[in-house]
């Protein structure tokens, strides 16, 4: 990364930071995709299967890879202020501590997965399709952690292309994969759904791999002797870490634990309902990767900026990409309109989820819009390690609102299953203002310090 001095510099840097890192959430999204779709096309149960075992799965995933993504700013920062050689050292206790994470998480999860499953109202051919699925996605958590870490630096350092390249590498190996153990081909076991949890986990161990590999012998990694010296685990090193990365995790995880948290409450529904619900949230959760794309953009150029001490550029970065995710979310808007039908085919062969499928597409217009202003937003406060507000906002919007208002809407008036997005759409619209409103003030303060030390 570059000091830029106008507009169009800085659309030329932010793009060129963003399009790789868009790819490579798209790619990333895509693996989920493939998982569902394909699933879906071999069954009903199967595809409500993996719902369940996605939503359970998916928030605790992407809660702790927030934490552990606290390594980007600390990363930025570091080379924005040129102390690259510190860099090492920190990206080894963030590998140490996803080691941790990953062993916690096997843990709990030997013990809890049968509680949560047996107190679902689940079909039994569903619920076993689930507890396999995590079972089998179990085996890829220890690499999946180390990877965000890996990826945290290579992003940090401006290197998103690198990110792009090895997922777009993972994305047909988990593809094919997908074929042979879902549907069991070339003599591989006919899996069905649980095949996808088996492919995704081999998945996982492939990007890990890769990513070691290339910051272990490639520039501009190579220089900062990555992973060539051993330090052991600093427990300062891990407070600083969790200092910024809890929020960050925390503030992922509740707003993608409330969509999981509405599909479980969904299971009261019919399967017909639950895969219908599934296939929808999956879709909209790949049109989300726009405005993330977006979000770890900013954090990396605002961190760099602010770790500078360039507040005005870093301000200009903010309003470019949050005004670029709302133009966006207009045109993803006008795909769901338009194109209802068509994406709801791409999960199922049967009339009747695909007409679900269709109207759930109209309701998530409207959160998918609010998702592109606080999505981005929450990518700049990072960007200034201004997180713990934001964590606040996330869980109050989401939790004490949204999910809520959904609740009552599902249960007590006639609006039955879309009670539950009507609630969703309140809880981002309100998450969005809130924070809107908290970036303003963060940039007022950073102002009026600058102004003091002049």
């Amino acid at each position: 990364m570059i000091q830029t001095y106008s507009i169009k510099q800085k659309t030329g840097q932010f793009l060129h930071i963003l399009i790789p890192i868009l790819i490579t959430q798209i790619a990333l999204s895509a693996i989920t995709f493939f998982d569902t779709n394909m699933s879906g096309k071999y069954g009903t149960s199967d595809l409500a299967g993996v719902a369940i075992g996605t939503s359970l799965w998916f928030p605790i995933q992407t809660g702790l890879s927030g934490i552990l993504m606290g390594m980007t700013p600390i990363v930025s920062h570091l080379v924005g202020s040129r102390k690259n050689k510190d860099v090492a050292y920190q990206v080894t206790q963030g590998i140490w501590l996803s080691l941790l994470v990953s062993v916690l998480v096997l843990v709990i999860g030997g013990f809890a997965l049968n509680p949560v499953l047996n107190f679902m109202n689940l079909e039994p051919h569903v619920r076993d399709i689930a507890f396999r699925f995590l079972c089998a996605i179990s085996v890829g958590v220890i690499p999946l952690f180390g990877y965000t870490v890996v990826r945290s630096c290579i992003d940090a350092l401006g290197q998103t292309r690198v990110s792009m390249l090895i997922t777009l590498i993972a994305l047909p190996v988990n593809v094919g994969l997908n074929y042979l153990l879902i549907f069991g081909k070339l003599g591989f076991p006919r899996l069905g759904g649980v095949g996808a949890g088996v492919a995704s986990a081999i998945t996982y161990w492939v990007i890990f791999g890769i990513s070691l590999l290339i910051v272990y012998r490639y520039e501009p990694f190579k220089s900062l002797q990555l992973f060539r010296r051993f330090y052991a685990m600093s427990l300062q090193s891990f407070k600083e870490l969790l200092k910024i990365g809890v929020p960050i995790g925390f503030s992922i995880f509740f707003e993608s634990a409330v969509f999981s948290a509405v599909t479980l409450l969904m299971s009261r529904f019919d399967t017909v309902t639950i895969a219908a619900h599934q296939a929808a949230i999956n879709f909209a959760s790949t049109l989300y990767m726009i405005p993330l794309s977006i979000s770890m953009s900013l954090t990396i150029l605002v961190g760099f900026e602010s770790g500078s001490g360039r507040l005005r550029d870093a301000r200009q970065y903010g309003i470019l990409g949050i005004s670029s995710a709302a133009v966006l979310s207009l045109a993803t808007a006008l795909v769901l309109l338009f194109a209802g039908n068509h994406v709801a085919g791409l999960y199922s062969d049967e009339p009747e989820v695909i007409a679900l499928i269709q109207h759930f597409l109209i309701y998530a217009i409207f959160f998918q819009i609010s998702d592109a202003i606080a999505t981005p937003t929450q990518g700049v406060l990072r960007g200034y390690k201004d997180v713990n507000p934001a964590f606040i906002i996330c869980f109050a919007a989401y939790w004490v609102i949204g999910l809520p208002t959904g609740y009552f809407l599902a249960t007590y008036t006639d609006l039955g299953a879309y009670g539950y997005w009507i609630g969703l759409i309140t809880g981002l619209a309100i998450g969005a203002i809130l924070l809107l409103s908290r970036l303003v003030k963060v940039q007022r303060r950073y102002a009026f310090l600058k102004s003091k030390s002049v």
